[in-house]
Order: C-alpha cells, then structure tokens, then sequence
C-alpha cells in the first residue's frame, strides 16, 4: 500500500511481533555466518589448526541449524501473520503487480520516490532473491555439514559412505584419518566439490545482497523519512 501526501506522517502497525523477531535472528545468524565463513576461507593466513578448523565448521554448522529453523518458522508464519507478514504482500504477483512496479520505477527515476507501507514493488522482488538465496545456502550447507562433520541430516549416509572396513559409521571422525576408507574418502570429497563451489558463490551473492539492501534502507530511512529501520524494531511505520 502507497501512501499520499494527506498520509506521510502517519503512523501505522505494520510488522508483527513474529516477523521483527525473525528478521532479526535471521540478520544475526547470517552475520555469525559470514564472520565464520571468512575465517574458513582465510585458514592458512589464520593459521588455523586442523582442530580449530573443525570448531570453526561446527559453529559455522550451528548458525546454520539457527537460520535453516528460522526461515522454516518465517514460510509458516507468511500463511498466519498479519497482512505485511503474509506471501501476498512478500512475492512479486497478484493483480496490478506489475503496473505497480512500473509506476514505482517511474517515479524513482524521476527523484520523488512513492512511498509504501510494508514492501514496495522493488522489495518483493528483493524478497525473492534473497529467499531464493537462504534456501541454496541452507541445502548446499547441509550437504556439506554431512561431508565434513558427520552432522544430520545427511552425515549417517556420507559416514557410512567413508567408514574404514569393519568399522561402525558411528564412529567415523573428521579428527581421524583411520576411521575412513581413503579411497571412498577421496571419491565423496569429489562428489561435495561442485556444492562447495555452489555454496560458495551463493554465499558472495547473498553478501552483495544484503549489502544493497543496508544501502536502500538507509537511503530509504534517510532520505526519504521512512522509517523502516525503526519499524523493525517498534513495528510503527511513519
């Protein structure tokens, strides 16, 4: 929803209780990921031991579990919360869509943005990529978490893949080499390659997003007196 002139200095209750919450985990554990994913890809200039490197992963793993859950609890939550909360007014349909996101650009580009209560236009397409995004992460990390700790969802199935013969997949470390059959080892680290490449660009994109979308809320915030930031935090938009 547009506001007019007549309106802009009202103030309206838009983001429930549930959706500031998540938003907020969500902002938090992906920060946690990305401060511990840097760290994994700069391990030699760390000097990170092969020890330190498995803490690092099991963390990395766990906010991994945080966002996977929470993201879960925002798709349950987009067919229960309020109208700001819901798919309609999240994804990038519905009728007059589309002549909405033309006006929207067209008064953008003219320097007199209009201004929305909830997501405009240009955000639910936002919203889409930045979904589109988590749920790579969240499927290729997953596989990963199997490759390199053992860990569910997938771990039992990669431990008993690369369990040495005669020994319980319980067993299987990623502290210890004996535990695994090297050649079964070698063949499951070539089959996680192309997901680590996956999750590894997604990751540089989901960073390039998040960092457009700081950018925008702030211009938003500033520059136009909306306050989306306070609203997250309140749920007032004024």
């Amino acid at each position: 929803m547009s506001r007019t002139p007549s309106e802009e200095y009202r103030a309206y209750n838009v983001w429930d209780a549930p959706t500031r919450w998540f938003h907020w985990i969500n902002a938090l554990a992906v920060l946690g990921l990305i401060s511990v994913g840097v760290m994994l890809l700069n391990d030699d200039a760390l000097g990170l031991s092969v020890g330190g490197k498995v803490q690092l992963k099991q963390i990395h793993v766990a906010l991994g579990y945080v966002m996977a859950l929470n993201l879960i609890w925002r798709f349950v939550w987009a067919f229960l919360g309020n109208r700001y909360a819901r798919w309609r007014a999240m994804l990038p349909y519905g009728p007059g869509y589309w002549g909405a996101l033309r006006s929207y650009a067209t008064a953008f580009l003219s320097g007199e943005p209009q201004q929305y209560v909830g997501h405009n236009p240009a955000a639910r397409i936002a919203i889409v990529l930045i979904l589109f995004l988590l749920l790579l992460q969240i499927a290729t990390g997953l596989i990963l978490a199997g490759t390199d700790l053992f860990w569910p969802p997938f771990g039992k199935w990669f431990a008993g893949w690369v369990a040495a013969p005669g020994l319980d997949s319980a067993l299987v470390s990623p502290l210890a080499s004996n535990t695994m059959d090297q050649a079964a080892y070698k063949a499951m680290r070539a089959f996680r390659s192309p997901i680590v490449t996956v999750h590894l660009y997604a990751f540089y994109a989901l960073a390039a997003v998040i960092l457009t979308h700081l950018v925008a809320v702030i211009v938003a915030h500033f520059g136009d007196r909306e306050r989306r930031f306070h609203s997250m935090v309140s749920a007032r938009f004024i």
